[in-house]
């Protein structure tokens, strides 16, 4: 890709991904939602060609919801790096620069809580996830969905139930 292009668009623009893996944490949005008031933004987001986010999704909901609302799209094939250039910033003199360092690497230990469900539906629909986990992890994460147990239908059990009727709708249901 030799000419690159760049848009700007607004963050409502972007769609969200739906199964993004990571649920985030209360401590993680915290940080990085003080991260990026105090030291602004730091890194790209990375989202497809239809402007659905592929990673960065708590980072571009938490700037929109503290009012950071413009977003740059360099257009690229993932060939070439993007480096985002904060021309406020000299790491050698600013401790503003070496702080956006540690809140960078900090903010994405915090905020990191894999959904088991969805990254065990994506292991079953065929995604193999062996190059970040190892077989003991993957074991491990995705025996924290908790296991159904459907009882049978007992109809002694059913007669003993007292209901209530919503006034309203007539709607039964057990008290």
């Amino acid at each position: 890709m030799s000419d690159t292009e760049i848009k700007r668009i607004k963050a409502s623009e972007l769609t969200p991904d739906i199964r993004n893996a990571n649920r985030g944490t209360e401590r993680g949005r915290y940080a990085l939602e003080a991260s990026l008031r105090e030291y602004g933004v730091g890194r790209s987001i990375v989202v497809d060609k239809h402007g659905r986010i592929i990673g960065g999704n708590k980072t571009l909901e938490t700037a929109a919801e503290i009012g950071l609302d413009d977003v740059l799209v360099v257009q690229t094939d993932g060939t070439q790096i993007v480096a985002v250039q904060r021309m406020d910033l000299d790491l050698a003199q600013d401790d503003k620069a070496r702080m956006l360092a540690y809140a960078d690497n900090r903010v994405g230990q915090l905020d990191l809580d894999f959904d088991p469900e969805i990254v065990a539906e994506d292991i079953a629909a065929g995604l193999d996830l062996s190059a970040f986990w190892q077989d003991l992890e993957l074991d491990e994460l995705t025996n924290q969905i908790p296991d159904v147990d459907f009882k049978e239908y007992d109809e002694d059990i059913a007669n003993d139930v007292e209901m209530c009727t919503c006034p309203q709708c007539g709607h039964e249901f057990p008290k």
